[in-house]
Parts: structure tokens; C-alpha cells; sequence
């Protein structure tokens, strides 16, 4: 048998014996190829969404994990906070009722010191910090003003005394510092 050629778009197509059947499969198989090629890049393209959802995931979830802790530090020391103010009333009334010298010769005076000193520094290991406030302007996001006095002897907005400590924890502020301000 003769073999006839027709041009059928980009494909050349033989007749012959056998011709006519191997060229249907193979158009038969570059359509399934196809298929597949485009299925390949819509399951690619899932992959990579899942990776990236994944990844949003990994990094919300130690955020928040992170905030947890944040907010377990700072409800534990609100709670301790009140005891340290007590020790620190009770070593500033020492200090006027009793010389440095005598404080040395009581060894219960001693063992108050040692447990003041060893709360401010347990709290400093945290990263808990007190706010220095005395003789600092005021600012309304670390101090709270309980009292304003007009004293020609000190700045404007100046803070004269401090009433009760404030802390900070990283960048956020636990408790306000209750001042004094001047002017």
C-alpha cells in the first residue's frame, strides 16, 4: 500500500498500515501528558500554599506562645510586686530609725537586706526593671501623676518624689510609677 502524507496542523499524519492507528495514540498520550503536566502544577501550586500556610502557622504559634509566657511573667510578679513594696518601706524606715553601722550588727536586719536585694535581683534575672523616675520629666506612659506642686526650685514637669516604684517588663510597662511632679 502507498503512503499518503497530509498536513494536520503542526502534526504530519501517514497513512499506511499501521500509520493511522500510531499516530491517534500518540495524540491520545500528548493529551493525557498534558493533562498530567497541568494537574502537576495545580498539586504544585497546592504545596507550596500548604507550605506557606504551614510556615504562618509555625511562626503565629510561637508568637503566641511567647505572648503566654509574657503574660504569665507579668501576672506573677503583679502578684509579688505588693511584698517588695512592703520590703522597701521596711528598709527605707530602717534606714531612718537605725544607722548603716547598726544594720550590720543585727543580723535580722541583715537577713531583710539580703532577701530585698535578692527580690530585686531575682526580677532583674527576668528582665523586669524598675522605672527611674526621681528627677526625670514626666511622661504619661511610664508615670502616673498622684500629686502637682508649684516649686520654683525644679524644672517644668519635673518628678520630685516618687510614692510607689514602677516596673517594666521588655517593652511594656506593669505598673506606672505614682509621682510627684513639679511645675
Amino acid at each position: 500500500m502507498k503512503e499518503k502524507k497530509i498536513e494536520n496542523e503542526d502534526e504530519e499524519i501517514k497513512f499506511g498500515e499501521e500509520g493511522i492507528i500510531e499516530t491517534v495514540e500518540i495524540i491520545e498520550l500528548q493529551r493525557k501528558l498534558e493533562e498530567k503536566e497541568l494537574e502537576c502544577i495545580s498539586n504544585l501550586d497546592k504545596y507550596q500554599r500548604n507550605m506557606a500556610e504551614f510556615d504562618n502557622f509555625r511562626k503565629r504559634t510561637i508568637k503566641e506562645k511567647s505572648e503566654m509566657y509574657d503574660i504569665g511573667v507579668m501576672e506573677t510578679v503583679g502578684k509579688i510586686l505588693p511584698m517588695i513594696d512592703n520590703l522597701d518601706r521596711a528598709m527605707a524606715q530602717i534606714s531612718k530609725d537605725i544607722s548603716e553601722e547598726e544594720v550590720k550588727e543585727y543580723s535580722i536586719l541583715k537577713g531583710i537586706k539580703m532577701i530585698y536585694d535578692q527580690f530585686n535581683d531575682t526580677l532583674k534575672g527576668i528582665g523586669v526593671e524598675e522605672i527611674d523616675a526621681l528627677n526625670k520629666p514626666f511622661d504619661t506612659n511610664i508615670h502616673n501623676a498622684v500629686m502637682h506642686v508649684e516649686d520654683e526650685n525644679y524644672g517644668q514637669n519635673e518628678v520630685i518624689e516618687v510614692f510607689q516604684k514602677g516596673y517594666t517588663y521588655g517593652e511594656k510597662v506593669m505598673r506606672h510609677a505614682m509621682v510627684k511632679v513639679a511645675n
